[in-house]
């Protein structure tokens, strides 16, 4: 019996659009055109066509043709009778060599379905065996999962645990950001203490020297009005006086080392406290030479109050004309 799915109407058509083409209908030829639609199908709904054909082949003319008409037309009707049975004859050979081609293609498919069936029987055999690898499978996941859910919670305790120590450390940081800026306020504090400090040293160095030099612009003028010994004993004191002076610049150059230094160690004691340290200890030892130097500095004045002194009480002689 003939599926539902294509209809005699459908392949009524397609034979009709073959002859309008020019060829030949044929199972394969009107499935081509239909698109769809198996062999058995087609080929019992052509041989329904044909056996149509067949029998509206002898209908008579109908007889509301005119007479004047009748005889030419009749003419015309056997000839095309005629055609149409030649035609008819050839397409019934081609469709019954058509019909033997698919009953072979239908026993090939019966032979197709066997094998199919044998390998359907050997893949359910082997469906059995995967379904049991796959229950072990399934065994082995369930543990997997175990031990995945385990290895989750492990995982929520490090990452627990590495939170604490995310806080830990941005307190830390901060702590140590903290410390770091008072520090460094600690070490602006002390540089700006110790540029005063020295500035105020050097201002009173400069005073000191500005005295010391007024004073020596004077020892020199009553020096010339002194006899040879007193000018032999102001000349030894202007040497020792020379002398302290080179000292003094020395030292000055030393205060400005130990200064250049100072503001490297200024520069390094944020990274390592005990170059600070070192720093200190260079600061005190300045503060001692700094001490030492205005010990000497109280002793050339009181020599020179000495020497003042001792000058004045010396006889002027006699100025010669």
């Amino acid at each position: 019996m003939a599926r539902s799915g294509v209809q005699f109407e459908d392949v009524q058509r397609a034979i009709e659009t073959l002859i309008q083409r020019g060829d030949v209908p044929s199972v394969q030829r009107i499935r081509e055109v239909l698109g769809t639609g198996s062999f058995t199908t087609i080929s019992d709904h052509l041989r329904e066509w044909r056996a149509r054909r067949e029998e509206n082949r002898d209908v008579p003319l109908p007889q509301a043709i005119p007479e004047r008409l009748h005889d030419a037309l009749a003419g015309l009707w056997q000839q095309a009778q005629e055609e149409a049975g030649e035609a008819l004859s050839f397409y019934r050979q081609q469709s019954d060599e058509q019909v033997e081609q698919a009953q072979e293609e239908t026993r090939q498919a019966q032979r197709r379905v066997e094998d199919t069936e044998q390998r359907l029987a050997a893949l359910s055999e082997r469906l059995d065996s995967t379904a049991a690898r796959l229950e072990e499978k399934a065994t082995s996941l369930a543990r997997l999962e175990s031990e995945a859910a385990h290895l989750r919670g492990q995982l929520e305790e490090r990452d627990q645990r590495l939170a604490m120590r995310d806080r830990q450390i941005n307190t830390l940081s901060e702590e140590r950001d903290r410390l770091e800026r008072e520090h460094h306020e600690n070490l602006e504090q002390l540089d700006q203490t110790y540029k005063r400090r020295l500035s105020q040293e050097e201002s009173r160095h400069e005073s000191a020297e500005n005295r010391l030099m007024q004073l020596l612009d004077s020892a020199r003028h009553e020096k010339q009005e002194l006899e040879k010994q007193a000018r032999r004993r102001h000349e030894q004191l202007e040497e020792r006086i020379e002398k302290i002076t080179a000292q003094m610049e020395q030292q000055r150059r030393t205060l400005q080392e130990e200064e250049r230094k100072m503001r490297d160690l200024s520069q390094h004691a944020r990274h390592n406290e005990q170059q600070l340290q070192e720093s200190r200890g260079r600061e005190d030892h300045l503060s001692g030479l700094l001490a030492e130097r205005d010990q000497e500095l109280a002793r050339l004045r009181t020599e020179l109050r000495v020497l003042q002194e001792r000058l004045s009480k010396a006889p002027i002689p006699p100025f010669v004309y």
